[in-house]
């Protein structure tokens, strides 16, 4: 009897378990290598529109209730103006911290 064996490959083996390299789950893998490309700069930057989309939606709302559009309610355009207030007041604190961080490091002798 002949018993030849292949060499095991076990990239193949991996992907056919469903598994990244590292052996993580591949819909995981994704998901974290779609956040680790990702940089401080680009995270602040959807941050801030995300807030300003948040604004501009507030604005929307209240120039819809004050022509009294019957689709607009009051309850939802408080809801949508506290919403807003907070994601710029978050972000306001994210900016004085930065600003913070940053004269520190400046103050800092070498």
């Amino acid at each position: 009897m002949d018993l030849k064996l292949k060499p095991f490959d076990f990239a193949q083996a991996v992907a056919k378990a469903g598994l990244s390299q590292d052996g993580m789950p591949l819909s995981r893998a994704k998901a974290t290598n779609s956040v680790e490309k990702g940089s401080f700069q680009t995270a602040m930057s959807s941050a801030l529109k995300s807030v300003s989309d948040s604004q501009l939606e507030t604005q929307r709302m209240q120039k819809e209730l004050q022509l009294d559009n019957p689709s607009v309610s009051l309850e939802d355009t408080m809801i949508a103006m506290q919403k807003s207030q907070l994601g710029f007041q978050a972000t306001l604190s994210v900016r004085n911290r930065l600003v913070q961080a940053y004269t520190d490091i400046m103050n800092m002798q070498v």
